[in-house]
């Protein structure tokens, strides 16, 4: 089933109207669809290197607006359903204790998930579910989801065809390390 969405998304790339096809995939990914917009983003700068950055922007807009969906998806969802079935089980408390944990450190936790491999559609309806600060989160989401898409485009854009490999396989772990590194280097900050 993945291999075929895959294909299906790939396909999309060469059509005479990518570019909507890149912001509805962009769009659904960040609440709901599994295959993330750089299968699309990737070929279409590699086959126009020239707009490039106007599909990173194209990617970002079209992600952060679907972030707001999968926001807005946690919200309804938990008031509506997710209550009722934790105050069933007796468990609510501890759903409150978790949104005010995750709210601390949300922003944080929206900035990882945009950048690296874990799927951002978790932490846009978490978001939404623990009622993460609104602005913090759209915020973080288009710093998080520009840094994304405008590295893949600018790796692509300056080195073409041979950054795609990197990119497919190892752009993610990049990524990871670099968060890593980041929340690494605050914590010694702040506690030395």
């Amino acid at each position: 089933m993945i291999r075929g969405l895959y294909d299906w998304t790939m396909g999309l790339a060469s059509h005479r109207h990518a570019i909507w096809a890149l912001a509805a995939v962009a769009f659904i990914e960040s609440s709901v669809f599994p295959i993330p917009p750089d299968v699309l983003l990737i070929p279409m700068v590699l086959a126009m290197p020239w707009r490039a950055f106007q599909f990173a922007a194209v990617a970002t807009v079209a992600s952060v607006l679907g972030g707001c969906l999968g926001y807005l998806i946690g919200y309804g969802f938990m008031d509506a359903v997710g209550h009722p079935i934790l105050e069933f089980y007796g468990k609510s408390g501890q759903f409150d204790e978790l949104a005010q944990r995750f709210n601390e450190y949300g922003g944080w936790a929206v900035l990882i998930a945009g950048v690296t491999p874990f799927p951002y559609k978790v932490i846009t309806i978490f978001s939404g579910a623990t009622h993460l600060s609104l602005p913090l989160f759209i915020g973080v989401s288009i710093l998080a989801r520009a840094l994304r898409f405008v590295i893949v485009a600018a790796l692509l854009w300056k080195f073409g065809a041979p950054i795609r490999d990197f990119i497919e396989r190892r752009l993610g772990l990049v990524f990871t390390v670099f968060v890593v590194g980041l929340l690494g280097g605050f914590y010694v900050l702040r506690y030395l």
